[in-house]
Protein backbone atom coordinates (compact mmCIF):
# COMPACT_ATOMS: atom_id res chain seq x y z
CA UNK A 1 0.00 0.00 0.00
CA UNK A 2 3.10 2.31 1.15
CA UNK A 3 4.42 1.63 -2.42
CA UNK A 4 1.10 2.13 -4.23
CA UNK A 5 0.70 5.72 -2.82
CA UNK A 6 4.65 6.81 -3.45
CA UNK A 7 3.91 5.46 -6.72
CA UNK A 8 0.83 7.94 -7.79
CA UNK A 9 2.83 10.81 -6.43
CA UNK A 10 2.10 13.85 -9.21
CA UNK A 11 5.58 14.31 -10.46
CA UNK A 12 5.71 10.07 -10.96
CA UNK A 13 2.36 9.83 -12.78
CA UNK A 14 4.04 12.74 -14.83
CA UNK A 15 6.85 11.24 -15.36
CA UNK A 16 4.98 8.16 -16.19
CA UNK A 17 2.84 9.82 -18.63
CA UNK A 18 5.61 11.41 -20.92
CA UNK A 19 7.10 8.15 -20.87
CA UNK A 20 4.25 6.26 -22.41
CA UNK A 21 4.13 8.82 -24.71
CA UNK A 22 7.51 8.33 -25.69
CA UNK A 23 6.84 4.82 -26.54
CA UNK A 24 3.80 5.48 -28.38
CA UNK A 25 5.02 7.77 -30.48
CA UNK A 26 8.39 6.02 -30.81
CA UNK A 27 6.11 2.37 -32.17
CA UNK A 28 4.10 4.96 -34.15
CA UNK A 29 6.28 6.86 -36.03
CA UNK A 30 9.81 4.94 -36.40
CA UNK A 31 10.18 2.02 -38.74
CA UNK A 32 10.57 -1.57 -37.49
CA UNK A 33 9.80 -3.25 -40.40
CA UNK A 34 13.47 -4.94 -39.99
CA UNK A 35 13.32 -6.08 -36.89
CA UNK A 36 12.48 -9.74 -38.30
CA UNK A 37 14.77 -10.05 -40.67
CA UNK A 38 17.39 -9.71 -37.80
CA UNK A 39 15.72 -11.21 -35.01
CA UNK A 40 17.59 -14.36 -35.62
CA UNK A 41 20.75 -12.37 -35.70
CA UNK A 42 20.24 -10.29 -32.78
CA UNK A 43 19.30 -13.05 -30.55
CA UNK A 44 22.44 -14.50 -31.17
CA UNK A 45 24.28 -11.42 -30.45
CA UNK A 46 21.90 -10.94 -27.41
CA UNK A 47 23.65 -14.39 -26.02
CA UNK A 48 27.23 -13.29 -26.76
CA UNK A 49 26.93 -10.60 -25.12
CA UNK A 50 25.35 -12.22 -21.97
CA UNK A 51 27.57 -14.98 -21.83
CA UNK A 52 30.76 -12.87 -22.06
CA UNK A 53 29.34 -10.54 -19.83
CA UNK A 54 28.98 -13.66 -17.09
CA UNK A 55 32.23 -15.93 -18.03
CA UNK A 56 34.09 -12.36 -17.53
CA UNK A 57 32.84 -10.98 -14.14
CA UNK A 58 33.23 -14.96 -12.82
CA UNK A 59 36.77 -14.95 -13.59
CA UNK A 60 37.93 -11.56 -13.34
CA UNK A 61 36.34 -12.12 -9.60
CA UNK A 62 38.36 -15.13 -9.03
CA UNK A 63 41.38 -13.37 -10.15
CA UNK A 64 40.66 -10.39 -8.27
CA UNK A 65 40.07 -11.82 -5.20
CA UNK A 66 44.36 -13.45 -5.06
CA UNK A 67 45.44 -9.83 -6.39
CA UNK A 68 43.63 -7.85 -3.20
CA UNK A 69 44.85 -10.31 -1.15
CA UNK A 70 48.68 -10.23 -2.20
CA UNK A 71 48.30 -6.20 -2.14
CA UNK A 72 46.91 -6.11 1.22
CA UNK A 73 48.72 -8.78 3.32
CA UNK A 74 51.25 -10.25 0.84
CA UNK A 75 55.28 -10.38 0.92
CA UNK A 76 56.61 -7.72 -1.46
CA UNK A 77 57.16 -10.36 -4.32
CA UNK A 78 53.68 -10.54 -4.62
CA UNK A 79 52.57 -7.55 -3.70
CA UNK A 80 54.35 -5.04 -6.01
CA UNK A 81 53.44 -7.35 -9.40
CA UNK A 82 49.88 -7.50 -8.56
CA UNK A 83 49.96 -3.55 -7.86
CA UNK A 84 51.55 -3.18 -11.03
CA UNK A 85 48.71 -5.76 -12.42
CA UNK A 86 46.53 -3.28 -11.13
CA UNK A 87 47.58 -0.26 -12.31
CA UNK A 88 48.30 -1.03 -15.56
CA UNK A 89 44.61 -2.18 -16.34
CA UNK A 90 43.20 0.92 -14.19
CA UNK A 91 45.51 3.32 -16.25
CA UNK A 92 45.16 2.15 -19.86
CA UNK A 93 42.33 2.12 -22.47
CA UNK A 94 40.27 -1.24 -22.29
CA UNK A 95 40.26 -0.63 -26.03
CA UNK A 96 43.80 -0.78 -26.24
CA UNK A 97 44.12 -4.23 -24.34
CA UNK A 98 42.16 -6.03 -26.62
CA UNK A 99 43.76 -4.45 -29.76
CA UNK A 100 47.36 -5.44 -27.74
CA UNK A 101 45.95 -8.92 -27.01
CA UNK A 102 44.16 -9.57 -30.71
CA UNK A 103 46.16 -7.88 -33.01
CA UNK A 104 49.73 -9.20 -30.68
CA UNK A 105 49.37 -12.25 -29.43
CA UNK A 106 47.37 -13.09 -32.23
CA UNK A 107 49.33 -12.23 -35.15
CA UNK A 108 52.60 -13.78 -32.80
CA UNK A 109 51.12 -17.48 -32.07
CA UNK A 110 50.64 -18.12 -36.41
CA UNK A 111 54.16 -17.88 -36.29
CA UNK A 112 55.11 -20.64 -34.22
CA UNK A 113 54.14 -24.21 -35.92
CA UNK A 114 53.26 -26.27 -32.83
CA UNK A 115 50.70 -23.69 -31.78
CA UNK A 116 49.40 -23.98 -35.43
CA UNK A 117 48.66 -27.88 -35.02
CA UNK A 118 47.81 -27.60 -31.42
CA UNK A 119 44.20 -28.13 -30.41
CA UNK A 120 43.94 -24.95 -29.64
CA UNK A 121 44.39 -23.52 -32.83
CA UNK A 122 40.88 -23.65 -34.10
CA UNK A 123 40.11 -21.78 -31.09
CA UNK A 124 43.23 -18.69 -31.13
CA UNK A 125 42.56 -17.94 -34.38
CA UNK A 126 38.83 -16.96 -33.18
CA UNK A 127 38.22 -13.59 -31.87
CA UNK A 128 36.23 -14.50 -28.67
CA UNK A 129 39.12 -15.92 -27.02
CA UNK A 130 41.34 -12.52 -26.96
CA UNK A 131 37.91 -10.75 -26.69
CA UNK A 132 37.13 -13.17 -23.12
CA UNK A 133 40.99 -12.27 -21.64
CA UNK A 134 40.90 -8.67 -22.24
CA UNK A 135 37.52 -8.24 -20.27
CA UNK A 136 38.52 -10.83 -17.67
CA UNK A 137 42.05 -8.77 -16.93
CA UNK A 138 40.30 -5.62 -16.63
CA UNK A 139 37.59 -6.70 -14.39
CA UNK A 140 40.38 -8.25 -12.22
CA UNK A 141 42.38 -5.11 -12.17
CA UNK A 142 39.31 -2.91 -11.40
CA UNK A 143 38.05 -5.26 -8.35
CA UNK A 144 41.60 -5.87 -7.94
CA UNK A 145 42.10 -2.73 -5.90
CA UNK A 146 39.11 -2.98 -4.66
CA UNK A 147 39.58 -6.13 -2.88
CA UNK A 148 42.60 -4.57 -1.54
CA UNK A 149 40.44 -2.17 0.78
CA UNK A 150 38.12 -5.12 1.72
CA UNK A 151 40.40 -7.43 3.13
CA UNK A 152 42.00 -4.60 4.83
CA UNK A 153 38.88 -2.79 6.07
CA UNK A 154 38.02 -6.65 7.52
CA UNK A 155 38.53 -5.86 11.51
CA UNK A 156 41.34 -7.28 13.00
CA UNK A 157 40.09 -8.43 16.06
CA UNK A 158 38.20 -10.89 14.01
CA UNK A 159 41.26 -12.31 12.57
CA UNK A 160 43.10 -12.66 15.89
CA UNK A 161 40.72 -14.06 18.03
CA UNK A 162 40.55 -17.14 15.23
CA UNK A 163 43.94 -17.36 15.18
CA UNK A 164 44.06 -17.83 19.19
CA UNK A 165 41.45 -20.43 18.80
CA UNK A 166 43.68 -22.16 16.51
CA UNK A 167 42.18 -22.01 13.38
CA UNK A 168 44.14 -22.89 10.76
CA UNK A 169 44.84 -19.76 8.34
CA UNK A 170 42.83 -21.66 5.18
CA UNK A 171 39.60 -22.04 7.38
CA UNK A 172 40.30 -18.52 9.19
CA UNK A 173 39.97 -16.92 5.44
CA UNK A 174 37.51 -18.76 3.90
CA UNK A 175 35.16 -18.70 6.94
CA UNK A 176 35.80 -15.38 8.11
CA UNK A 177 38.11 -12.82 5.92
CA UNK A 178 36.61 -13.69 2.53
CA UNK A 179 32.68 -14.09 3.60
CA UNK A 180 33.04 -10.73 5.40
CA UNK A 181 35.60 -8.96 2.66
CA UNK A 182 32.46 -10.11 -0.52
CA UNK A 183 29.75 -8.40 2.00
CA UNK A 184 31.66 -5.53 2.28
CA UNK A 185 32.10 -4.82 -1.85
CA UNK A 186 29.06 -6.10 -3.13
CA UNK A 187 27.75 -3.07 -4.08
CA UNK A 188 30.53 -1.82 -5.89
CA UNK A 189 30.30 -5.45 -7.41
CA UNK A 190 26.99 -4.84 -8.90
CA UNK A 191 28.34 -1.48 -9.92
CA UNK A 192 31.85 -2.93 -12.08
CA UNK A 193 29.31 -5.88 -13.25
CA UNK A 194 27.12 -3.29 -14.64
CA UNK A 195 30.40 -1.33 -16.31
CA UNK A 196 31.64 -4.36 -17.75
CA UNK A 197 28.30 -4.87 -19.21
CA UNK A 198 28.66 -1.29 -20.75
CA UNK A 199 32.78 -2.51 -21.89
CA UNK A 200 31.21 -5.42 -24.19
CA UNK A 201 30.43 -3.37 -27.22
CA UNK A 202 34.05 -2.79 -27.68
CA UNK A 203 34.43 -6.58 -28.92
CA UNK A 204 33.15 -5.50 -31.96
CA UNK A 205 35.76 -3.80 -32.88
CA UNK A 206 37.55 -7.09 -33.50
CA UNK A 207 34.72 -8.84 -35.09
CA UNK A 208 33.06 -10.19 -32.29
CA UNK A 209 29.14 -10.58 -33.22
CA UNK A 210 27.88 -9.44 -29.78
CA UNK A 211 24.55 -7.09 -29.68
CA UNK A 212 26.04 -4.20 -30.58
CA UNK A 213 27.76 -5.48 -33.44
CA UNK A 214 24.40 -6.76 -34.92
CA UNK A 215 23.16 -3.22 -34.20
CA UNK A 216 25.65 -1.98 -36.50
CA UNK A 217 24.83 -4.95 -39.19
CA UNK A 218 21.39 -2.78 -39.05
CA UNK A 219 22.76 0.30 -39.74
CA UNK A 220 25.05 -0.77 -42.62
CA UNK A 221 22.84 -2.46 -44.17
CA UNK A 222 19.52 -0.45 -44.26
CA UNK A 223 20.92 2.93 -43.49
CA UNK A 224 18.48 2.84 -40.26
CA UNK A 225 19.87 4.50 -37.85
CA UNK A 226 17.77 5.67 -34.73
CA UNK A 227 15.58 2.71 -34.22
CA UNK A 228 18.45 -0.13 -33.72
CA UNK A 229 20.26 2.60 -31.32
CA UNK A 230 17.00 3.06 -29.53
CA UNK A 231 16.15 -1.10 -29.22
CA UNK A 232 19.98 -1.63 -28.22
CA UNK A 233 19.64 0.95 -25.07
CA UNK A 234 16.66 -0.91 -24.09
CA UNK A 235 18.37 -4.38 -24.47
CA UNK A 236 21.43 -2.59 -22.27
CA UNK A 237 19.14 -0.43 -19.72
CA UNK A 238 16.59 -4.56 -19.61
CA UNK A 239 20.19 -6.38 -18.71
CA UNK A 240 21.45 -3.96 -16.44
CA UNK A 241 18.10 -3.80 -14.52
CA UNK A 242 18.30 -7.61 -14.04
CA UNK A 243 21.51 -7.10 -12.70
CA UNK A 244 21.20 -4.66 -10.42
CA UNK A 245 17.94 -6.76 -8.68
CA UNK A 246 20.20 -9.60 -8.39
CA UNK A 247 22.69 -7.26 -6.63
CA UNK A 248 19.86 -6.26 -4.46
CA UNK A 249 18.45 -9.98 -3.83
CA UNK A 250 21.60 -11.08 -2.98
CA UNK A 251 22.90 -8.20 -0.42
CA UNK A 252 19.05 -8.40 1.15
CA UNK A 253 20.15 -12.31 2.36
CA UNK A 254 23.64 -11.64 3.72
CA UNK A 255 23.18 -10.93 7.10
CA UNK A 256 24.97 -7.45 8.09
CA UNK A 257 27.50 -7.22 11.11
CA UNK A 258 25.90 -5.99 14.02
Amino acid sequence: MTSLKSLMQPHRLVLMALFAALVIWCALSLRWDWIPTYAPLALEGLWTTIWILVVTSILGFALAVPLGLAQAVGPWYLSTPARIFCTVIRGTPLLLQIWLLYYGLGSLFPQFPWIRSSELWPYLRQAWPYAVLALTLSYAGYEGEVMRGAFSGVAKGQLEAAKAYGMPRLTMFRRIWLPQAIRNVLPTLGGETILQLKATPLVATITVLDIYAVSSRVRSDTFIVYEPLLLLALVYMAIAGVITLAFKRFEDRVPQRR
